[in-house]
């Protein structure tokens, strides 16, 4: 005869790997954030321009923003997003304005 399995630890054991996982997918995002130079945004710019990319369903628009992640990701357009905290920190924002794929304020 087998040996029972154990289920409560593997549950326990995968419970544990999920909120490692958890918590290194909001670690992965600050840096993400920091690394764009988002991090120049309130909070409240952030969550707008989040909100506004989760709603978008213009597919061209999202094909840009994502060949524009990959450049970022393959190092391209790394000083780009440096010269954009420039830009976002001596340009005032303006209201209502949430970040275009620019990553400048008030942009389409």
């Amino acid at each position: 005869m087998r040996k029972p399995r154990d289920y409560d630890a593997e549950l326990k054991g995968l419970e544990q790997k999920a909120k490692e996982l958890k918590t290194r997918k909001v670690q992965q995002l600050g840096e993400l954030v920091i690394a764009t130079g988002a991090d120049a945004f309130s909070a409240e710019e952030l969550a707008g321009a989040l909100i506004v990319l989760a709603e978008t369903t213009d597919v061209a628009k999202r094909e840009a923003w994502s060949k524009r992640g990959a450049a970022f990701f393959q190092g391209r357009s790394r000083k780009t997003a440096k010269a954009t905290d420039r830009d976002a920190k001596s340009t005032p924002t303006q209201s209502g304005g949430a970040p275009s794929a620019s990553g400048r304020p008030g942009t389409a």
